[in-house]
């Protein structure tokens, strides 16, 4: 009997992840750096820049601030960028947190 893939809607893919992966890219340019140079100066291979800039990989909270440092940006901004760009609807975000509400929009 065979099995069937399943297709899953995978995150990486969002809507969200596309712009924060053009906001990298852009960012990156901006400093005119080619991504070979940021990945030398993060010790990583190109790939790695590659695959985050094109969305195949994400990046955690952590190496998101090294690679802004390593291009020269400041990371607040960027992240403001983001916001800006991607919007802040629960459909993306997760809506409220019932466990934080500070962390909620008034």
């Amino acid at each position: 009997m065979a099995t069937r893939a399943r297709k899953l809607d995978k995150s990486v893919h969002s809507g969200g992840q596309s712009a924060f992966c053009e906001l990298m890219v852009k960012a990156r340019k901006a400093a005119g750096l080619p991504q070979r140079e940021l990945a030398d100066r993060l010790h990583k291979p190109q790939s790695f820049v590659a695959k985050y800039e094109g969305g195949e990989r994400r990046i955690d909270v952590v190496e998101f601030l090294v690679v802004c440092q390593a291009i020269g940006v400041d990371s607040a901004k960027l992240l403001k960028a983001l916001k800006s760009s991607v919007g802040r609807t629960p459909k993306t975000f997760g809506g409220s947190n019932p466990r934080n509400p500070a962390l909620n929009e008034s």
